[in-house]
């Protein structure tokens, strides 16, 4: 139902970035730029020196964003709804660019108008209380918004109505307008920051004890694999989290992945950057306390990784290459930190097995996008109709690493390692069988896009590992 009078009249505006959205649309051009054009980086130092405006209009220049997928805040988005109802205009008004602005007005519907942006004018803080007041005067019109810049506009609207994202923040709001309105609470959780640490993945990582345990150095190489071990992780979830932040569109489009902390909008881009800078420096940090070549490792893993995230992602083939590299480089840098020498078996075995596994990771993805009658998967370098070729690819790289174990079982390190080493044949089977069925479940739909995590959930990969542990501590 319309309201008549006074209110009806009084126009609703509405801040975007962290008010309207749970996203800064500054922070999301900007990432897309560096992830599409990853060697001009540099640019948008330059274009900043030229003021921010012109910065965000080459950025919209240059990057189209997808306002479809981007994070609304609920609470916003209600209140919006509800001075419609009343008949009251709606207004956004936002220092990101105009074009940017007007297509997410375009998405939310029946907004009467837009303040953005413009070549030479940013318009933010005192620049858009003066916009503001020139259009509805005075404490002509209530203001929506979500930051310490936003205080000029609020002295100058007739409601204070604001977004919190941290109690000090709040405060100051109703110490400065006692009778402001709270409209959100937004607060990031520490369980979404650990989450999108992805520490589950970290179980990747145990892979640095492999030498150890292969090479029968268990409590020598003990301290020097743990320290190993929280180097990579320290590195792998930085690296995840740049991953993640350059990958916001095609995660937003993925019906798993769009709850993901960044995608979803609950944790800040900004503190997903800072993270990732502190994290990684822990990483370099703690890698040399262990030898010298150590560091190169980790370097090389940090290197390849975010080479990985800007560009080979993109790549056919080349990616789950890279991938099966990533993993055999864990097991190189614990190789280096238990200083024990280098095993071209366990290397090559490991290098066949994780391509495998990186393979069937894109099976998975191209498996689901074919059940979702789509032909492609976005941000990738393949199409559904590759899906018969790369799982035939991806059989023949697991079967390798059984060749290549079925070899090893044949060369002198074991008969000085083992002293049973006939025995060790038994495993060649149920490798066999547990690669087989990844495979299978994955041509099914039946299979985790990750068969890491898949194999830490699944009860048959535990059994299958827990037998090989016993072959190899029957051999010993």
């Amino acid at each position: 139902m319309t309201s008549s009078g006074p209110l009806a009249s009084v126009p609703l505006v509405v801040d975007v970035d962290g008010t309207l959205i749970k996203t800064d649309l500054l922070y999301e051009s900007a990432l897309q730029y560096i992830a599409q054009r990853p060697l001009e980086a540099w640019r948008l130092v330059l274009w900043m020196l030229g003021g921010k405006s012109r910065l965000k209009a080459r950025l919209a220049d240059s990057v189209p964003l997808d306002m479809s997928t981007i994070p609304l805040r609920e609470e916003t988005v209600a209140l919006i709804r509800s001075a419609q109802d009343e008949g009251r205009p709606v207004y956004l008004a936002s220092a990101s660019d105009e074009r940017y602005v007007a297509a997410l007005a375009e998405r939310l519907g029946n907004v009467t108008g837009v303040f953005a942006t413009r070549p030479g004018l940013n318009l933010a803080g005192a620049n858009k209380a003066a916009c503001l007041v020139e259009a509805f005067g005075s404490d002509g019109f209530d203001y929506v918004g979500d930051m310490p810049v936003d205080f000029p506009v609020w002295k100058a609207s007739r409601n204070v109505l604001a977004v919190t994202h941290n109690s000090g923040f709040e405060r100051s709001v109703l110490k400065a307008f006692p009778d402001a309105t709270i409209v959100a609470s937004s607060r990031t959780a520490a369980r979404d920051v650990i989450k999108a640490m992805r520490p589950h993945q970290w179980a990747k990582n145990v892979l640095v004890f492999l030498p150890a345990l292969a090479g029968h150095e268990i409590l020598s190489g003990a301290l020097s694999s743990l320290l190993a071990f929280a180097c990579f992780c320290a590195a792998a979830s930085s690296a995840y989290i740049i991953n993640d932040l350059l990958d916001l569109p095609s995660d937003r489009e993925h019906p798993r992945k769009r709850k993901r902390p960044f995608a979803a909008g609950r944790v800040p881009i900004a503190v997903g950057g800072l993270l990732s800078v502190f994290l990684m420096s822990l990483a370099l940090g703690g890698s040399l306390l262990l030898p010298a070549g150590f560091s190169f490792v980790l370097l090389c893993y940090v290197v390849v990784t975010l080479g990985y995230s800007f560009v080979l992602k993109r790549k056919m083939v080349i990616d789950v290459i890279t991938l099966g590299g990533l993993y055999t480089i864990r097991v190189l840098g614990g190789v280096v930190a238990v200083g024990a020498a280098q095993s071209r078996w366990l290397l090559m075995f490991c290098l066949f097995l994780f391509l495998s596994l990186a393979i069937v990771k894109r099976c998975s993805e191209l498996v689901m996008k074919k059940n979702e009658g789509k032909l492609d998967v976005s941000g990738r370098g393949y199409t559904v109709s590759d899906l018969p070729v790369i799982t035939a690819l991806g059989a023949a790289a697991g079967y390798c690493a059984v060749l290549v174990f079925t070899m090893y079982l044949n060369s002198p390190e074991v008969v000085a390692l083992y002293s049973h080493p006939g025995r060790l044949w038994l495993a060649s089977p149920l490798l066999l069988y547990w690669i087989s069925r990844v495979l299978m479940l994955s041509g099914r739909g039946e299979l985790h896009d990750d068969p890491v995590v898949f194999a830490l959930t699944d009860r048959m990969s535990w059994a299958t590992g827990a037998a090989v542990a016993a072959v190899v501590a029957l051999s010993i």
